[in-house]
């Protein structure tokens, strides 16, 4: 079955997960990281899922895969980002567990869809 609409791929689905959670923890984040990690963190967690849908709609494979690896990219980027929030005492042990494993899930997803297309 092939699919249609990049709102249908899991891989967008859980990306949009992830920034869910970030916008509710970095929420908290001090008032000084506003526009520092704060802002970095949801730009990271932003591009994610944005560059899986951006991609999708183009017309080439070569293009698409493209935007895979930025989004891949933007995974690593965030990854650094949580440990670093949570080094700083922003976020708690529990949240960088959860969201460390969030996001590897959705390093593996797009791995795999690479590896599709």
């Amino acid at each position: 079955m092939k699919v249609k609409d990049f709102k249908d791929l899991k891989v967008w689905q859980k990306g949009i997960e992830i920034v869910d959670k970030i916008y509710t923890i970095t929420a908290k984040f001090p008032k000084e990281e506003v526009y520092g990690l704060s802002s970095q963190t949801r730009k990271a967690a932003v591009s994610i899922p944005s560059n899986i849908a951006e991609g999708f709609l183009r017309h080439h494979t070569k293009e698409y895969k493209q935007f895979l690896y930025i989004a891949l990219g933007s995974c690593a980027e965030l990854d650094t980002q949580v440990i670093i929030s949570n080094r700083r005492k922003y976020m708690t042990k529990a949240e960088l567990e959860e969201l460390t494993e969030d996001i590897n899930h959705e390093t593996r997803m797009l791995v795999s869809l690479t590896n599709k297309i």
